[in-house]
C-alpha cells in the first residue's frame, strides 16, 4: 500500500536499490589481475593454496582479516523517493 506520493512497491525499490549498491561496492573491492607471492602489508609470503584461491590477491589471510575488520558501512541509500525524504 502506498503512502502520501509514493507509487505501490516505493520501499521495496528503496531496498533494491540499497543491496545493489552493496554488491556493486564489494564487486569494486575485489582483488583483480595477477596476484602478490609475498604480502603487500607485512611482507609474508602468501601460500600457494591462497593465490590459486583468491584471483589478484595482495594481502595474506592475517592482513586480509585486518583489512576487513575495519571497513564501514557503506550508508543509507538516499535515493528514496521525495516523500521518504519529506519525513
Amino acid at each position: 500500500m502506498a503512502g502520501g506520493w509514493t507509487p505501490d512497491g516505493a520501499v521495496q525499490d528503496q531496498i533494491d536499490d540499497t543491496i545493489a549498491d552493496a554488491v556493486m561496492i564489494a564487486r569494486a573491492r575485489m582483488p583483480a589481475g595477477e596476484g602478490e607471492t609475498h604480502c603487500a602489508e607485512c611482507g609474508e609470503q602468501i601460500p600457494e593454496g591462497r593465490r590459486r584461491a583468491v584471483r589478484g590477491v595482495r594481502t595474506c589471510v592475517e592482513c586480509q582479516s585486518a583489512r576487513d575488520a575495519r571497513q564501514v558501512n557503506p550508508g543509507i541509500n538516499r535515493r528514496g523517493s521525495k516523500d521518504s525524504q519529506l519525513r
